[in-house]
């Protein structure tokens, strides 16, 4: 009895330990799923476990051996299948396994080493619980480079059965691209073309001198170029020409008085010597207008009564008009104009035919932006240019007089401090003010002030507190006092900053200064309160209006009328061509349409201080006359 029990539980015990190697088998089919794809080797190295039984009474530490038959054994069957596999799989996995696969492989025989001797380890635990028999685990590990391996582990894509299909076919995409990009030759093709490319480029070449003929006969030549004649003979040197000294388009004038010549005219003519006799004799001075305002239901109706013709309008200067003025005489109708070419025009609208009233004096070399006649003598005129001068011209005298001379600077605009205009505020483009007395000897100022703004456009006097005047800049219009005026540093009493644009001109009311009109770039005309000077002026009116003139026409300056001084008068860009008036409340008062006889842009205008007359100037030197 106790031998049939010792042989089973042999029979168990190896049962039991076929079922462990088994498992181990299977678990080294199941495939590896891993989140990310990882390249699939096939080891090259199997286990083979062989069983020996053995009695622990004859056990001794040193003789735990196999039996040398089961080894010789097992080796003459290795030997045998080895012969039969080596050459087909050398083939295959030479085909098939790439260097990193076999890199994989070892790591995967490491792997395999290490879960057997885990079963080595196992079976002899098992064995040491068995009273009888133990069981010895050996692992024959054999290397896929030598050729060596079972027949379930040929690396074969058709015939491996231990890779999954999707190993299997990735094997075979791999080896069908490898045949496809082998048909192609593309190695072949790119070396030849390199070599195409290499034949196609030129060798560099030098380009040679021609030799030089030291006897021979040079190139044929005209004798023009020998500077010969037919005959041979050689002709004389060109003489060369003066280098002309580049002038100023515009040269100063020569300080000092000028004559009045005309240059229309023949100064020797009688015509013109009753001219100047017809301007000398007029002498009546402006007086300040004490009558009350009229109302504006008759004033109107004296406007509707205003009319254009032919022979009101004429031209007067060269180029554009950039300052106009009526004489205040109530016998004859006398109007200048002030023109971007530095001219002073004279026209008498009484003389016919009308080209005999005209007379063009040229008393500046550069663009004359200010004029007006003197309240004290209406026989003389006075006008301002860019050049830098400021003179009277005297008619009964028949000269040009020269009040005021700074070639340094350029002047803008004046006005007169004084009511007998003995002294004169001049404004310069480059932000200064200047005081000039008439009576003081020689050209120069006697204050040179620097004002707060970067440029001034015009400067305008209160009619009736004399000591104000205002000046337009850039973007600000600043009311100063002439009697705390000091060479530098002088702030402003008052600054309108409601203008968002570039300003064009400032002007108080003409009888009693208690408003202020100004003309600015972003299509509007402001009418001021300024019945009181203090450090706030309230603004009154913005009258919409079009005043964007663009490069070749003159800015709009908005006047008012000195007979009505709650009436503005301004230029328009509407269509057919205008000159309009406004009232300080807004509304259009009147609008000067002249058909035919009115077909450009009136920029600058003035109205007669005691006639219904209104004089326009554009910007191509014509002066449109408008009267009863």
């Amino acid at each position: 009895m106790s031998g049939s029990r010792a042989v089973a539980e042999k029979a168990g015990s190896r049962q039991r330990l076929q079922v462990k190697v088994n498992e181990y088998k299977e678990n080294q089919n199941i495939d590896f799923v891993s989140p990310r794809p990882v390249q699939t080797t096939v080891l090259g190295k199997t286990a083979k476990v062989c069983l020996v039984p053995f009695s622990l009474s004859n056990y001794k530490p040193d003789q735990l051996k196999c039996p040398k038959s089961l080894l010789d054994k097992n080796s003459n069957n290795e030997v045998a299948c080895k012969k039969c596999k080596k050459i087909e799989i050398k083939k295959t996995c030479r085909r098939i396994l790439t260097p990193k696969m076999e890199a994989t492989s070892s790591k995967a025989e490491s792997t395999l080493q290490k879960s057997s001797l885990d079963v080595h380890t196992e079976s002899n635990k098992q064995g040491h619980k068995s009273t009888s028999d133990t069981v010895i685990l050996s692992v024959d590990m054999e290397s896929s480079q030598d050729g060596d391996s079972d027949e379930d582990t040929t690396p074969g894509p058709d015939d491996f059965s231990g890779l999954s299909p999707y190993e299997r076919k990735r094997l075979k995409n791999i080896s069908e691209n490898a045949n496809f990009f082998a048909s192609l030759q593309l190695s072949e093709s790119a070396a030849r073309l390199r070599e195409m490319i290499k034949k196609k480029q030129p060798p560099e070449s030098k380009r040679k001198k021609p030799k030089k003929r030291e006897n021979g006969i040079g190139c044929r030549r005209s004798m023009r170029l020998l500077k010969v004649d037919p005959s041979g003979v050689s002709l004389p040197a060109i003489p060369t020409k003066p280098t002309l000294l580049v002038t100023d388009e515009n040269p100063l004038l020569p300080p000092g008085p000028l004559e009045m010549t005309p240059e229309n005219r023949d100064d020797n003519s009688e015509l013109f010597k009753g001219f100047l006799q017809t301007w000398a004799e007029v002498n009546k001075t402006n007086s300040k207008n004490t009558e009350e305002l009229s109302s504006i239901k008759s004033y109107k109706a004296n406007l509707s009564g205003m009319v254009i013709s032919e022979d009101t309008v004429n031209k007067v200067t060269k180029g554009s008009i950039l300052s106009i003025a009526i004489h205040p005489s109530e016998i004859r109708t006398l109007v200048a104009a002030g023109a971007k070419s530095g001219q002073v025009g004279l026209w008498d609208l009484t003389q016919q035919p009308k080209e005999d009233g005209v007379y063009v004096f040229q008393p500046h070399s550069q663009p004359v932006s200010c004029l007006y006649f003197s309240p004290a003598n209406p026989a003389h005129i006075l006008s301002l240019s860019y050049d830098g001068t400021l003179r009277c011209g005297d008619f009964s005298r028949a000269v040009f007089d020269e009040v005021y001379r700074d070639e340094r600077s350029s002047f803008s605009s004046f006005d007169f401090l004084a009511e007998d205009a003995s002294t004169l505020i001049v404004g310069h483009w480059d932000g200064s003010l200047s005081l000039v007395d008439k009576r003081t000897p020689g050209t120069s100022y006697e204050k040179l002030i620097s004002s707060s703004l970067r440029k001034i456009r015009t400067v305008h006097v209160h009619p009736v507190h004399r000591q104000y005047f205002i000046t337009a800049g850039l973007r600000d219009i600043h009311i100063y006092d002439a009697r705390r005026l000091t060479p530098r540093g002088n702030q402003p009493l008052i600054s309108l900053t409601e203008h968002t644009k570039s300003i064009a001109s400032a002007y108080f009311s003409p009888l009693t200064g208690n408003r202020v009109v100004t003309t600015c770039a972003d299509c509007k005309l402001r009418i001021f309160d300024t019945s009181r000077i203090s450090s706030q002026i309230p603004l009154l009116t913005t009258i919409r209006h079009n005043t964007i003139t663009g490069r070749w026409l003159t800015r709009f300056r908005a006047v008012w009328d000195p007979k009505q001084e709650d009436c503005v008068i301004v230029g328009s860009m509407a269509h057919p061509r205008r000159v309009e008036i406004f009232h300080e409340t807004g509304k259009q008062v009147h609008s000067f349409l002249g058909g035919e006889c009115l077909a450009s842009v009136c920029s600058i205008n003035a109205m007669h201080p005691s006639q219904y007359v209104l004089a326009g100037g554009n910007s191509s030197g014509k002066i449109h006359v408008f009267m009863n």
